[in-house]
């Protein structure tokens, strides 16, 4: 025996170590006989290599399954074509009409997304934007969770100079571009359209009043009551959350009302379904003992029966246009591209949940 142990070759696990190794434009260089540089001009698809060898290349690169090194061609252009999105959450019509307007642009302009869950947590949401900073995307739309009342966390990105645009749910003091409906006039517009109907006394069902989505839709209720002559009663302002759990409890808390409303504005479609089966079953009849207004024009408002009056507003246009913004200042970077507000289109739309007056259209 020598001086040192034998040493058993596995054979086997080399093999598949070779076979983990990342493929590189060497190796499809060496197939093909040709340079590197040649390889990599082909797979850029530069029009200087022959139309045959950069399908030659091509080929070769999929048979080998070579994948292109992203991360370090973003080092070199110091840029990722990544944008982050972060919502308050992802069960809703609305966000995914969002997305997929973000997506529709953002893809057609060649950028991948990454998406950000906030579950409605200020803490989440802050470690999603950091996360998302040390990712190196371009670019970044958010909706603030329910509860985030400061915006400090995203000084990462405005101090290297990377856009965000913010939508929905946005601080009225924001240097950055916002894409938003007017909440106020939906708010007036939902109350009036109950006021038309007969109504006196009208219940409101609503979120977190910090948030300016919710707070505006409370002040357009204000108004509307005020301009018609009715006094605001506190106790019928009821602040929930979104969970069905919530809105078993306001429609609870408003059967236990006396005398009950004989109207009802919620401030989300999903509440507002909740709310108004709850009702069906405790024996209300929607809307001769109660007409309810919903908002955002989700699928369900349509699927409850009576049929839920909501106000409209369009996600995916909204996604759009927020995409739009965001990507007009990823293309013009030496440019100064002032800060927006873009609002989008909102209607109502009278269903039969709402519908006292036979007559009324």
């Amino acid at each position: 025996m020598g001086p040192f142990p034998a040493i058993e070759i596995n054979h086997n696990r080399l093999q598949n170590m070779e076979q983990k190794r990342e493929v590189t434009i060497h190796d499809i260089a060496r197939r093909l006989k040709v340079s590197s540089a040649t390889v990599s001009r082909a797979l850029r698809d530069n029009p200087a290599i022959t139309r045959q060898t950069r399908a030659r290349v091509q080929e070769a690169a999929r048979q080998l399954g070579y994948r292109h090194n992203i991360f370090a061609s973003s080092l070199r252009k110091q840029q990722t074509n990544t944008i982050g999105i972060i919502v308050h959450e992802l069960n809703s019509h609305f966000i995914t009409s969002v997305l997929t307007g973000i997506e529709k642009v953002t893809s057609a302009a060649g950028y991948d997304l990454i998406i950000a869950h906030s579950a409605e947590s200020y803490k989440k949401e802050v470690a999603n934007v950091t996360n998302l900073f040390h990712k190196r995307v371009d670019g970044l739309i958010a909706s603030l969770a329910c509860d985030t009342n400061r915006l400090d966390h995203y000084a990462l990105f405005e101090d290297k100079g990377i856009p965000v645009v913010f939508f929905d749910r946005v601080e009225e003091t924001v240097g950055s571009t916002r894409v938003i409906i007017d909440n106020y006039t939906c708010g007036y517009l939902a109350t009036q359209h109950l006021i038309e109907q007969g109504c006196r006394r009208i219940a409101l069902v609503t979120a977190n009043l910090e948030r300016n989505v919710y707070q505006e839709r409370f002040q357009g209720y204000q108004a509307a009551l005020t301009a018609n002559g009715l006094l605001l009663e506190e106790k019928l302002v009821l602040i929930r959350g979104l969970q069905e759990s919530c809105g078993r409890e306001a429609a609870a808390a408003i059967l236990q009302m006396a005398p009950l409303p004989d109207g009802v504005f919620i401030t989300n479609d999903f509440t507002a379904s909740v709310c108004l089966q709850h009702f069906k079953q405790h024996g209300l009849r929607i809307p001769a003992d109660i007409a309810i207004v919903g908002f955002n024009n989700d699928v369900i408002g349509r699927l409850v029966e009576p049929a839920l009056t909501t106000i409209d507003y369009c996600g995916e246009e909204m996604g759009e246009q927020a995409a739009r913004s965001l990507i007009e200042h990823l293309q013009a970077p030496a440019v100064n591209v002032p800060a927006t507000t873009i609002s989008i289109r909102s209607q109502l739309i009278v269903r039969e949940s709402s519908l006292k007056k036979p007559h009324a259209s």
